[in-house]
């Protein structure tokens, strides 16, 4: 079968970080290319407790580019294992099931959680995170009967969406719910890390909300927001005009479209700007929580001085090194928070799987994923998703998919 792999060397890594600034076709295209479509064989169960999955659609993430480009930080490198085939957004339908396995059979449509904590690598005592329903922020990731990997898609042994097959553990499985469509179940990945981040920063009426990046994720953050009902006034900055108009549509009160985002939340907020000796001015007062979906050195270092006193920052984007003034972190008393991927939340008095929230309020249509999806392609075409994806202003591209149908 065809498979989309990704793997590099630490030779690769160092040609390409010089190479690759000339020319960014070099990182998926030529001998230097760190993703490539190559010949697998269809993987087998590697215990009765696994099931063979054929994927039906598989969402292009943020992630996949920066994993692609090489601007996700070697930080996370023990934590991957490569060759490994791509995608971790999948919406796939049950080829066999391991004796092992209750409640799914062949031809059962699911959705893959897809992190891989302790249940997955067969360790019977799990860490602290499993235990408390979070695997994507497990302690054994590089432990345990799999080669190492955070999520299926960067871990050799399970294969990835961006295959005909792939394997599944059990625990990895979320059956598609009646009336959700194989689009919507594409972004539902996605759409788990969006909620996830609002859940563990809610906003409240009376917040003034700043979103940073109108991607797929800083959408679905004010999609979120409104789904739980929450009036408060959200502001989205986004430079391209057809993410920022998505926004608008998702929910969102105010726009910052580019230039002095102190300045624009000076206008929007009423804070007051200082300017010290030498660098930026620092703000007193602010948004409340900003929710900053690029995290990248640059927006974090504007988030912190725009949050107000006592204010929450959620990272959560993946960003690599940065050199941050940590002044306004004690000056203002700030909380910065990580987010990343999803997992159990209390809500409603339950703890209750951030997927099992979501599929309600898609089925309710206070959420729309329908209208994410903008692209379709299939595997073959990788390339030109790819460019797509890295000129998504000027495809008017939103969430590209790879479809098997």
């Amino acid at each position: 079968m065809k498979s989309l792999q990704f793997s590099v060397s630490v030779p690769q890594y160092l040609a390409l970080t010089f190479l690759g600034a000339l020319n960014r076709r070099l990182f998926y295209s030529g001998p230097l290319a760190t993703v490539r479509l190559v010949d697998a064989p269809e993987p087998a169960l590697p215990s009765p407790d696994w099931v063979k999955v054929r994927t039906l659609m598989c969402g292009f993430c943020g992630s996949d580019l920066n994993l692609i480009l090489l601007r996700e930080s070697p930080t996370a490198s023990p934590f991957s294992s490569f060759p490994c085939t791509m995608g971790h957004e999948i919406c796939g339908e049950v080829a066999e099931t391991g004796s092992g396995v209750q409640g799914f059979k062949q031809g059962d449509v699911i959705i893959l959680m897809n992190p891989l904590g302790c249940s997955t690598r067969g360790i019977a005592n799990p860490c602290k995170s499993c235990r408390e329903g979070r695997p994507s922020n497990c302690e054994n990731m590089a432990e345990g009967k799999l080669a190492p990997g955070m999520f299926t898609g960067i871990c050799r042994d399970t294969g990835g969406g961006f295959a005909p097959y792939f394997i599944a553990h059990k625990d990895q499985l979320f059956r598609l719910p009646e009336g959700i469509s194989i689009r919507e179940a594409a972004v539902f990945e996605p759409l788990g890390v969006a909620l996830q981040a609002v859940l563990e920063n809610r906003p409240q009426d009376d917040d003034r909300v700043l979103v940073i990046g109108a991607g797929v994720i800083g959408n679905l953050v004010v999609q979120s927001i409104r789904a739980l009902g929450c009036q408060c006034q959200v502001t989205v900055a986004e430079p391209d005009r057809f993410a920022a108009d998505m926004a608008l549509k998702a929910g969102a009160d105010k726009l910052i479209p580019g230039g002095d985002l102190l300045k624009h939340t000076v206008e929007i907020t009423g804070a007051r700007a200082y300017r010290p000796m030498i660098g930026k001015e620092v703000l007193m007062g602010g948004f409340s929580k900003i929710f900053d979906c690029v995290a990248s050195g640059f927006t974090l270092f504007n988030s912190m001085r725009a949050l107000g006193t006592g204010g929450t920052l959620s990272m959560v984007g993946i960003g690599k090194d940065v050199k941050l003034d940590l002044t306004p972190l004690w000056l203002k008393l700030q909380t910065i928070k990580g987010a990343y991927s999803s997992g159990y939340v209390q809500y409603e008095g339950e703890k209750r799987h951030i997927f099992e929230i979501a599929s309600g309020m898609v089925k309710l249509k206070k959420i729309n994923l329908e209208g994410m999806v903008t692209h379709t392609f299939k595997l073959e075409d990788y390339r030109r998703m790819i460019e797509v994806n890295l000129h998504k202003g000027k495809y008017r591209a939103l969430k590209t998919v790879v479809s098997f149908l």
